[in-house]
């Protein structure tokens, strides 16, 4: 058992290289589609200047978040290959409106600073420019305004787009809104920079992860998709609606949809060969108490070349799995594992009881693995009774082996 311990270990190392590989492949894919995204905002960003200075510069910024955004988008994933690696993309389709309310109660001494709304900012944080595939003017306040790659003032956002969005403060509701073609992948989130936060995904991806500091009020998801919204307050969140330069982040506050592959082959691989010291232990327990039991001898190299089988079924799985679904990778590389043990032993053994027994072991074994594997909430109660059940059995056969000489005589005796 210990000799074979070896091959398992580099079993592990290939699958964590495969592991390795597919994830330089993802980052490779994902840097010319684009990356992750996150829509941060939109916001104003608007300068102020000491009164009475002569400078082009200024001195500060304000930035102010809508009282109300709405977004409404779909997404429409896409799964890429590049060799045997599956990788996610997407491309979303958003709609981006809302409501400025109150602009003229800026939180400065209004009697020594000037606040520039002429030269406010509406500014759009995207996390990857590159992913953008179509913009649509700015409707603000009913007049269209163009988008071009810039930041505000002060900045909070690490990459967006702006649109110069001068106005008159005096103005109770300034209303807005665009809408952008996206393209990412992993993940797509949003931060509520709304005094009311209203979002609303759909898509056709039926294996979505809700992540990120806020869960949908509601959400369904079904073979055909999912659709989730999330209503999000002020109260909710740390930061408020007015702030002065960078007194305030919005970067705790991101949440949204991760798009995830519904089988990860390697993780399962894993996951299965953890188990690999159980069943070469198990099945060369079973094997020595036939052994014993029926006065067979059986040689170490068998059981080294039993135990070796055992181990050459994860890297049939591993190699298979890169082809075809997991659970037909399993099925069939424990179908081919178990024939070539069970022939082996019926060779070795002339008895095809013996070999009916092994081959049932490991019938029931590979099929607790699998189970296991599969609902991995409960893989601890269930191989915990699965290996009480096993090891029940084999303590109950281990009872007929006499195990001494004095009890071998004793028994002859009576």
């Amino acid at each position: 058992m210990i000799v074979l311990l070896l091959p398992t270990f580099q079993i592990r190392q290939l699958i964590d290289n495969r592991i390795e590989t597919q994830d330089t492949v993802a980052k490779e894919i994902c840097s010319k589609w684009g990356e992750s995204q996150t829509i941060r905002g939109p916001y104003l960003s608007i300068p102020y200047i000491e009164k009475g200075k002569q400078s082009s510069g200024y001195d500060g910024s304000i930035t102010i978040l809508p009282n109300k955004l709405d977004i409404k988008g779909d997404i429409s994933p896409e799964t890429r290959y590049r060799g045997v690696y599956e990788i996610v993309v997407y491309s979303s389709e958003l709609k981006i409106s809302g409501t400025f309310t109150e602009m003229d109660k800026a939180p400065i001494d209004q009697n020594k600073y000037d606040v520039l709304y002429d030269k406010a900012v509406f500014v759009i944080g995207i996390n990857d420019l590159r992913g953008i595939e179509k913009l649509n003017d700015l409707d603000w306040n009913g007049q269209k305004l163009a988008f071009k790659p810039g930041k505000g003032y002060d900045e909070p956002v690490k990459s967006s787009v702006i649109a110069y969005a001068k106005f008159d403060p005096k103005i109770g509701s300034l209303s807005f809104n665009t809408n952008v073609v996206l393209k990412g992948s992993k993940y797509l989130y949003f931060t509520p920079v709304g005094s009311k936060t209203d979002v609303n995904i759909a898509s056709t991806w039926n294996n979505p992860s809700f992540n990120g500091t806020f869960l949908p009020d509601k959400r369904e998801i079904n073979s055909n998709g999912f659709t989730a919204n999330w209503n999000i307050l002020q109260l909710n969140r740390s930061f408020p609606q007015v702030w002065l330069n960078n007194d305030h982040s919005m970067n705790e506050t991101d949440f949204g949809i991760d798009l995830l592959i519904p089988i990860d082959n390697y993780l399962k691989t894993h996951r299965s060969i953890r188990y690999s010291i159980l069943f070469i232990g198990f099945t060369f327990l079973v094997l020595f108490i036939i052994e014993m039991l029926y006065k067979i001898n059986i040689h170490p190299v068998n059981y080294i070349l039993v135990g070796a089988a055992l181990v050459i079924f994860y890297t049939l799985l591993l190699s298979i799995s890169e082809y075809i679904s997991f659970n037909f990778s399993f099925a069939l590389s424990s179908l081919l594992t178990i024939s070539l043990i069970g022939g082996y032993l019926r060779t070795l053994l002339k008895s095809n009881r013996y070999a009916l027994l092994i081959s049932m072991m490991l019938i029931v074994m590979y099929a607790l693995i699998f189970i296991m594997i599969q609902v991995q909430e409960f893989a601890l109660i269930m191989g915990s009774i699965g290996l009480f059940m096993i090891l029940s059995i084999v303590m109950y056969f281990s009872n007929k082996i006499t195990w001494n000489k004095q009890e071998q005589n004793e028994e002859q005796e009576a």
